[in-house]
């Protein structure tokens, strides 16, 4: 009897083989957000049969270099969103699938600004509007050190 070998990555956790395999099928960019405790990692990949090919990357540190603001909220990952999304246009990339990995996507959350960062930048995204978060969120009603986001965005 013949026995399916149990791919490590799957067995961790760490890769659902059958979402990314749907994901792949399309053929488009995907924009993945990878949250950590400290930060994240937003990018835009191409698949490549030898490994993936990373297009474009912005982190929570690339934002202290380009804007000066650090943090893990709900703003931060709006404008890493929108900076990741200008980085790509600039690379001819006008549109991608998101790709949340094994991280749940959560209406009105952090990987939703991002997706919103992302859709405000110009990329052509398939979502519905109604997972964004709210505007009062977007802007940082709800923090005590909130950033006006409006100053990095239409500074450009």
């Amino acid at each position: 009897m013949k026995t399916i070998p149990v791919l490590k990555r799957r067995k961790e956790g760490i890769t659902d083989y059958h979402k990314r395999y749907n994901l792949l099928k399309s053929g488009i960019t995907r924009a993945t957000v990878r949250p950590s405790n400290k930060g994240f990692i937003i990018e835009f990949i191409d698949y490549n049969p030898e490994g993936d090919k990373v297009l474009v990357t912005v982190t929570n540190i690339t934002l202290k270099k380009v804007y000066g603001v650090t943090g893990n909220n709900i703003q931060m990952y709006y404008l890493g969103g929108y900076l990741a999304g200008k980085k790509a246009i600039e690379k001819n990339i006008g549109s991608a699938i998101f790709d949340t990995g094994r991280y749940k996507f959560i209406h009105g959350g952090r990987l939703a600004a991002a997706l919103k960062g992302i859709k405000d930048s110009g990329i052509d995204i398939p979502v519905n509007e109604d997972v964004f978060p709210d505007d009062s969120r977007l802007n940082g009603d709800h923090l005590k050190n909130k950033v006006d986001i409006n100053k990095y965005i239409k500074g450009e």
